[in-house]
C-alpha cells in the first residue's frame, strides 16, 4: 500500500512538473505566433522594419524575411504538436505528418532564409556570427533528426529533434528576456545582444540536460 503510493505521488509530481514547464512553453509559442500575425498586413510601421529600412528596399531580404518569420511561426506550431504524448499515442500519422512540415520548413525555408538574414544582423560580429551558428545548427539538428529516424533509431532521433526545438525556441525564449530586462531598464542594445546569447546558450544546456537525464531513466529502467 505504501508503495502504491508513493508511486501515485511521484507519478501525480510528475505531470505537475511537465504541466508547470510545458503550459508557459506552449503559452508563449501561440503568443509569438499571434504577433507575427499582423506582420502579413504588409505594413511597415513595425520597428524591426523601421530600423531596417534600407534592407527591406531589397526584394530578396524582403522576401526572406517574410518567409522566415512564416517558417518560425509554423515550426514552433508544429513542434508542440511533435512533443504531446498523447497524440503520439493516439494517432502516430498526425505525429508523422506534422514532422514532415517541421522538416521540411526548417531545412528548404527557416534555416536558409535565417543564415542569409544573419549577415544583416543587429549587434557586432559576434552576434552576427552566433546568428549564423543558429542557423546552421538549426539545419544539423533536423537534418540528422530526418536521417536517425529513417534509420528507425527513435532515440537518436528524439535527441536530434530535442536539439532542433531547442534552436527554433530560441525565438520565443529571446522575447521572454529581452521583455525581462526591458522592465529592469537596460540598455536597449545591451539588452538585445544579452537577451540573443542567454537565449541561444541556455536553450542548448537546457536541451542537452534533458537529454542527459531522460537517458539516465532510460539507463535505469533497462537496468531493472
Amino acid at each position: 500500500m505504501h508503495n502504491t503510493r508513493v508511486a501515485t505521488f511521484q507519478k501525480s509530481a510528475k505531470v505537475f512538473f511537465q504541466m508547470l514547464f510545458w503550459v508557459p512553453v506552449a503559452g508563449f509559442s501561440l503568443l509569438l505566433i499571434y504577433n507575427t500575425v499582423p506582420y502579413f498586413t504588409f505594413e511597415k510601421d513595425f520597428s524591426f522594419i523601421e530600423e531596417r529600412e534600407l534592407l527591406f528596399k531589397s526584394n530578396l531580404y524582403y522576401t526572406c524575411f517574410y518567409i522566415h518569420i512564416a517558417a518560425g511561426a509554423l515550426c514552433i506550431g508544429t513542434a508542440l504538436i511533435q512533443f504531446s504524448r498523447y497524440i503520439l499515442k493516439k494517432s502516430k500519422g498526425i505525429h508523422r505528418f506534422s514532422g514532415k512540415v517541421y522538416v521540411f520548413v526548417v531545412l528548404f525555408l527557416g534555416a536558409p532564409t535565417g543564415l542569409y538574414m544573419s549577415f544583416f544582423a543587429k549587434g557586432s560580429f559576434l552576434e552576427r556570427a552566433l546568428f549564423m551558428f543558429m542557423a546552421g545548427w538549426w539545419f544539423i539538428t533536423t537534418l540528422y533528426g530526418l536521417i536517425t529516424i529513417h534509420k528507425r533509431n527513435v532515440i537518436a532521433h528524439k535527441i536530434w529533434m530535442m536539439r532542433s526545438y531547442a534552436m527554433a525556441m530560441t525565438a520565443v525564449t529571446f522575447r521572454v528576456y529581452h521583455i525581462i530586462f526591458y522592465l529592469l531598464d537596460w540598455n536597449h542594445l545591451e539588452n538585445y545582444e544579452l537577451s540573443l546569447w542567454i537565449s541561444v546558450v541556455g536553450n542548448m544546456l537546457f536541451a542537452e540536460w534533458i537529454i542527459w537525464r531522460q537517458s539516465k531513466n532510460y539507463l535505469k529502467s533497462f537496468i531493472k
